[in-house]
């Protein structure tokens, strides 16, 4: 399999309704657990991709373009964007989504990077 092939099969996507347990006072969803959830699918993603354990070593720049409100749907990509020897980042990209209407759009995106490791902790190469 070439490393395109590996990237396109690893891509993930969560779907997640937006309920108030998971709101601000603002009704909107909160930051940390976007954040939360970003950090879940990416991990699954990198997981994905290599197949080894791995652990979450930087996020970085995550932008907050739209709240996400209550009573919505929200769509968590997940994808591989860069490959180094022990290291990889994901790009995660949050889409808002209406229930009833045919609205969609990028509310929130940022870049989590995972780092390969043994059953010491070690680093180790992301593939064989």
């Amino acid at each position: 399999m070439t490393l395109e092939e590996r990237k396109e099969q690893s891509t993930t996507r969560i779907f997640k309704a937006i309920f108030p347990n998971t709101t601000n006072h603002y009704n909107t969803l909160f930051g940390g657990a976007a954040l939360q959830l970003m950090d879940e699918v990416a991990f699954i993603c990198a997981t994905r991709f290599c197949r080894k354990r791995v652990v979450t070593i930087c996020s970085d720049r995550v932008n907050f373009n739209h709240p996400i409100p209550a009573g919505t749907l929200a769509e968590f990509v997940a994808k591989v964007s860069k490959v180094g020897r022990t290291s990889l980042d994901i790009d995660v990209r949050i889409y808002l989504e209406e229930m009833y209407e045919d609205n969609r759009e990028l509310a929130i995106n940022g870049c989590f990077s995972f780092v390969a490791i043994d059953e010491d902790r070690n680093p180790i190469p992301v593939l064989d």
